[in-house]
């Protein structure tokens, strides 16, 4: 009878691991399954560049002390102001190898480093109230620059984004004009071109895919960006799907109008030259002319008032 009993707990005990072990695993494919859909969701839209963090000894070294960083600029960075550089981070791309983390990271460090480099630049210029304002300016400085590295990164790619609006806008209204649907569309552009626009349109179909709704996806691509046209083509395509206007008679009308703010930005671009080419002629070019042509002259002039 105890060997029975045995037997049963044993049978028990091997059903109850096989069973732990299939949950496990089906746990473990369905988290796979959900990481690999924020992933296709990223492709195309992250801008790419190599991992910048340590790895090995190196990294556990580094690692804490980069949290402590986090930490002390956190401290220092309200809740408003990270909400702005998440922002940043989505107009510049989200790029691989920065976020709001990171950022915060190179701020503490920065703060630090720049606050011991105004310390030894007060140091040897001599007394404590420089000292005192090399920290503060340097400290400051430091703080301040990977908002301002996070701006140009923002800014670089929202040019790119204007200046190529309209050429992949126009590959959308010929393949919506040809008879795709607006997601077979956006789905054609996105295998057949590049660029910041492309990355943009990426995200917006692969959050269509994974179930949200096509208003939503295209205003929340809206709110990323600071370009009005693509402003413009987002709140344009959430009407006419809210009211039932045809997609394609509106894509051509953005497409028309984007081109005709192409044309318009590089005609005002055109005219600012002059104003802008004045500053360098008066400081570089015309003392230069004054030289050659004025020098022989001066030269003559002193060789005559020197003999009398």
């Amino acid at each position: 009878m105890s060997l029975v009993l045995q037997l049963v707990g044993l049978a028990t005990l091997f059903c109850a691991i096989l069973i732990a072990s299939f949950v496990l695993i089906t746990m473990s494919q369905a988290r796979t399954g959900i990481v690999r859909t924020l992933e296709v969701v990223g492709k195309g839209y992250r801008v790419a560049a190599g991992e910048l963090r340590a790895e090995g000894g190196s990294g556990r070294v580094v690692g804490p002390v980069m949290h402590r960083a986090a930490g002390l600029a956190r401290g220092l960075t309200p809740s408003a102001s990270r909400e702005r550089i998440a922002a940043k981070l989505d107009q510049a791309g989200n790029p691989s190898w920065l976020n709001v983390q990171t950022v915060l990271e190179y701020k503490g460090v920065l703060l630090v480093v720049g606050g011991l480099l105004g310390f030894l630049l007060g140091l040897i210029t001599g007394g404590p109230a420089i000292t005192v304002l090399f920290v503060l300016a340097c400290a400051g400085i430091g703080f301040y620059a990977p908002n301002a590295l996070l701006s140009h990164l923002a800014y670089n790619r929202q040019t790119e984004v204007r200046n190529t609006l309209p050429d992949i806008l126009d590959t959308l209204v010929v393949s919506v004009e040809a008879g795709l649907g607006f997601e077979a569309a956006l789905a054609q552009v996105v295998a057949n071109a590049d660029g910041p626009v492309v990355g943009e349109f990426a995200r917006v179909l692969h959050e269509m895919q994974i179930g949200r709704a096509r208003t939503d996806a295209l205003r929340e691509m809206g709110v990323r960006t600071t370009v009005t046209e693509l402003k413009a083509f987002s709140s344009a395509v959430v009407q006419a799907t809210t009211l039932g206007v045809s997609i394609a008679k509106v894509l051509r009308q953005q497409a028309a109008e984007m081109r005709l703010r192409r044309r318009q930005r590089a005609e005002e671009q055109a005219q600012k030259v002059p104003v802008k080419i004045l500053f360098p002629m008066i400081l570089c070019l015309f003392p230069a002319i004054f030289v050659v042509v004025l020098g022989p002259g001066m030269i003559n002039l002193i060789g005559v008032f020197a003999r009398r």
